[in-house]
């Protein structure tokens, strides 16, 4: 299979993926919930990881119950997710996270593009901790 076969083949699923999962209006009256990715720039087709994150009861998420107690922890501000502690290393590897949704009755829309993975796992902890 070659590169651009194997593309479409990848693009065909996703969107077939979203067609099928329930929309974001249907989780809406099932409490918070999250649209996440996360994105490496510069990268095609295998660069993206995508959950929608429930959290009454904590599903659809590699790590569902802590990134759920972590939101909670944070009231859902992402500027207050995170471990400060950790440190990482300087190399440049871009990573842009995504969350989209709803947190407590409040419309989420958060994006911002972090160094590197490290970085991304420091500043937002569990939440964007999308790889099973």
């Amino acid at each position: 299979m070659n590169r651009l076969t194997r593309t479409a083949t990848l693009a065909a699923a996703l969107m077939a993926t979203c067609l099928l999962a329930p929309g974001p209006t249907a989780h809406a009256a099932s409490g918070d919930w999250l649209s996440l990715a996360v994105t490496q720039p510069g990268t095609t087709g295998g660069g993206t990881r995508a959950a929608l994150l429930l959290c009454d009861p904590p599903q659809g998420h590699p790590k569902a119950a802590e990134a759920c107690a972590e939101l909670a922890i944070a009231e859902g501000d992402f500027s207050r997710l995170g471990d400060p502690d950790i440190l990482c290393p300087l190399i440049y590897a871009p990573v842009r996270a995504r969350a989209q949704g709803r947190w407590h009755g409040k419309q989420i829309d958060y994006e911002r593009t972090f160094g590197n993975a490290c970085q991304l796992r420091a500043e937002t902890g569990d939440v964007f901790a999308l790889e099973g």
